[in-house]
């Protein structure tokens, strides 16, 4: 029998989360809309709202998943990567909760989790499988091998494609976050309308800088023509951007699939809850003959869940950290 508490506090939500014997019964996430005033995260005001939101959030998580602190059994939280301060918050309030219980804490890097997503619900993947990770920070290919055996075979060398996404709704007035709305007006245009540069990468790597860039001219360059040109054509804009990111990624994607001779395929990470990919998913597997998985929305996103499951297999282990443990903005994989 366990029943862990799960933190996360990486970046602007504060989540709480509930894994009984491998089952998640409660996935709370509270939102930060203060940063909506600037366009962006900014990591002092972030961290002062997780101090705000993280006790309503355990006490809502333990209600939903009909427990009480003395059926915790363990504490698992991020420990990185993140923004210092905010991962700062999460792990005191875990180290503190955990002291106080007298149960063991379970340390958790982000990028792993967001991977072990895909064992909450079924279908689960088989290993070795591969996982396409992709956010705001991060873009990875992850060659998962078994829960803690994993090799990173490709990874941006510059931009994440979260952040092509996010600079572009910028450029397009926008509000924060952007990307989502990218999203929600690219399923109204044509993909095909404008071209944008691909980077020319070797390997299985990535670079979204470049790109980010022949964006800005191109806006530039409409602009100067036609004042009125991104509001004429918001839609096709958001669909040739959104339909290049796409392309880059699942190509890439394609590319280690043949490599290492692999059929199962993921994808994880904020990115993941974006329509093009999921579609473009979805196709290349019809032609190539992948089993595909992609975690439901709620886990796609910076989620305890996602840490919650990846505590429950270290809780199998009795892989435990003690009470010096101490956040890392950037952790190794």
């Amino acid at each position: 029998m366990s029943v862990i508490l799960a933190i996360e506090s990486s970046c602007d939500d504060t989540s709480v989360a509930i894994c009984n014997n491998g089952k998640i019964t409660a996935n709370v996430i509270a939102n930060q809309t203060i940063h909506q005033n600037y366009g962006g995260v900014i990591p002092e005001l972030a961290s002062r709202v997780h101090q705000q939101n993280i006790v309503p959030a355990v006490q809502q998580a333990l209600i939903n998943a009909k427990v009480t602190k003395q059926d915790i059994n363990a504490v698992a939280f991020t420990r990185g990567p993140g923004l210092l301060g905010s991962l700062l918050v999460g792990v005191s309030f875990a180290k503190s909760f955990a002291l106080a219980l007298n149960v063991p804490l379970i340390s958790v890097n982000h990028m792993h989790a967001h991977i072990l997503a895909h064992f909450i619900d079924d279908p689960k993947p088989s290993f070795p499988f591969l996982c396409l990770t992709v956010s705001g920070g991060h873009t990875q290919i992850v060659l998962v091998k078994d829960y803690f055996d994993m090799e990173i075979v490709g990874e941006t060398l510059d931009d994440a494609a979260g952040e092509a996404f996010d600079k572009t709704a910028k450029l397009l007035a926008l509000p924060y976050p952007g990307g989502p709305l990218v999203d929600k007006h690219a399923q109204h245009g044509n993909p095909l309308a404008f071209k944008f540069a691909e980077p020319q990468i070797a390997d299985l790597n990535f670079s979204f800088s470049g790109f980010k860039t022949s964006i800005l001219y191109f806006v530039r360059k409409q602009e100067k023509e036609n004042p009125d040109f991104i509001t004429e054509n918001l839609d096709d804009i958001c669909a040739s951007v959104q339909y290049s990111i796409v392309q880059i990624l699942l190509n890439k994607l394609k590319k280690a699939a043949k490599q290492f001779g692999i059929k199962e395929i993921a994808i994880a990470g904020g990115v993941s809850a974006n329509s093009g990919l999921r579609n473009g998913l979805q196709q290349a597997a019809d032609e190539l003959g992948w089993n595909i998985y992609i975690p439901a929305f709620q886990y796609c996103t910076d989620n305890a869940g996602m840490i919650a499951i990846a505590g429950y297999h270290k809780f199998l282990k009795k892989d435990f950290v003690g009470q010096n443990v101490s956040p890392m903005a950037r952790m190794e994989f």
